[in-house]
């Protein structure tokens, strides 16, 4: 399983951000058009979101479809929140009372209207929660269905139709080269944490059996 570390190194495109956090591909490119809610990294044209972002867009997602905060009132609150920090919603501690959003100041602890010095009874947005269940998220995303684990495909424009473990990038050849040089089973599973044992013995079967056929050929 992947660490922790691992999946907040990430990139996602915008069809996993719009898996991950149940947001439309309408919500996410028309808020980071108008300047709302930009992706950390890539460009206009092809956004790239880390792991913050998508933790920032599934608060925002509970404040506009649970919580049903108008856009507007998270607009406000976005644009005074950046002044406090660089990644309000995936970082400041959110409270929700009615429609209005309230954040924790972090030097003081007081809870506050954004813009407003205002308290309320107020229910807590649980950020630590949010990054749990998006870690999650993640990792089930990232899974293997049974079915293809120990099997080889090869695929038209993929790892140029090179033969790949089902499922993955991972050509069987760089799989082989390290069986090559030695490497146990484990080892080459240290290297591509994402794959099985019986991927990498298909992996080797196939090279093994493609290396004989190549043989004959020549011979």
């Amino acid at each position: 399983m992947e660490s922790a570390d691992a999946v907040y190194a990430l990139a996602f495109t915008a069809d996993q951000a719009q898996r991950l956090t149940g947001l439309s591909r309408r919500q996410l490119s028309y808020w980071a058009k108008t300047g709302f809610f930009s992706p950390e990294r890539g460009t206009a044209n092809v956004p790239f979101y880390s792991f913050r972002d998508l933790v920032g867009l599934r608060v925002l997602a509970t404040l506009r479809h649970d919580r049903a905060v108008p856009l507007q009132e998270l607009r406000k609150v976005g644009a005074w929140l950046r002044h406090v920090h660089t990644t309000p919603w995936a970082s400041l501690r959110l409270y929700v009372s009615g429609r209005h959003v309230y954040f924790e100041e972090p030097k003081t602890g007081a809870r506050l209207k954004a813009g407003n010095p205002e308290q309320a009874h107020l229910q807590t947005v649980d950020l630590k929660r949010v990054a749990a269940d998006t870690t999650e998220r993640v990792r089930k995303l990232r899974g293997r269905p049974a079915e293809e684990q120990g099997r080889i495909e090869r695929r038209r424009n993929i790892a140029r139709n090179a033969p790949r473990v089902a499922g993955t990038r991972i050509p069987t050849a760089a799989i082989w080269s390290f069986h090559q040089a030695h490497y146990t089973t484990p080892q080459i599973l240290r290297e591509y944490p994402s794959l099985t044992a019986e991927d990498v013995a298909a992996a080797i079967a196939w090279e093994e059996k493609h290396a004989r056929k190549s043989k004959r050929r020549s011979a």
